[in-house]
């Protein structure tokens, strides 16, 4: 078995559901008392988002880079950043490490190709569903993405932080987020990606008729096959 390297933390609400499906899939696969090798770095999410908020994007880069080399040092033989967002700094780890990193948005790609899906629906942080360093990796994929309107990008962006990274789950958004979900059905959406790694934690497959692929989900599955396969 591989160990699995991970820079958490960001929120650590999703994180420890990675830690959670990744032992679990372990477990699955392996059987009995097996859990997963892996090691844990995580950060300090205030200074995270205040380096987002602030648009700088290359001290964000610095502090990832420097806690990656970290967990490759501890002897990790490949990489995930528990965070769809902080993937816009993912090509700055992977300059510097000589582990691979397994890309989240690449991930969720392979999964969306094999259910037959190439139209969906992008939920996340404002970053997420607004910049190209995301949904470029799943046009490359030919797979065509849509996005809510600007107030439904407001208000999906405002939950994530103002809510679920505090770990509070209100009623009330999750009836926000499964209209913009059925709107983006109505689009031609075959399937919506909750491309932020909290929103799993509000909404699920049971809430809505409408495909949902969680990238904390479908990631920490890929972690586990890397972990236990030779590649």
């Amino acid at each position: 078995m591989k160990t699995i390297g991970l820079l958490g933390g960001m929120s650590w609400e999703s994180t420890q559901t990675y830690y959670q499906l990744i032992n679990q899939g372990v477990r699955d696969k392996l059987g009995g008392l097996h859990s997963a090798n892996l090691i844990l770095n995580s950060l300090d999410f205030a200074q995270v988002e205040q380096l987002q908020a602030q648009d700088d994007w290359e001290a964000a880069a610095a502090l990832l880079t420097k806690a990656g080399l970290q967990v490759q040092h501890a002897g990790a033989d490949f990489l995930l950043i528990c965070t769809n967002t902080m993937h816009k700094v993912a090509d700055a780890l992977e300059a510097v490490l000589d582990i691979p990193l397994l890309h989240i948005a690449d991930a969720t790609a392979t999964r969306l190709k094999a259910e037959g899906i190439d139209r969906v629906g992008l939920l996340g942080t404002a970053f997420t569903m607004e910049q190209a360093f995301y949904r470029q990796r799943l046009i490359r994929r030919d797979i065509e993405v849509i996005t809510p309107s600007a107030p439904e990008r407001e208000r999906v962006h405002r939950v994530i932080y103002e809510e679920l990274c505090k770990g509070l789950i209100l009623d009330t958004s999750r009836d926000d987020y499964l209209r913009v979900i059925e709107a983006l059905a109505l689009q031609g959406a075959q399937a919506v990606v909750l491309g932020c790694t909290e929103i799993g934690l509000l909404v699920k497959q049971t809430d809505t008729p409408v495909r949902l692929f969680d990238t904390t989900e479908i990631h920490a599955a890929s972690a586990v096959d890397w972990a236990l396969t030779t590649r």
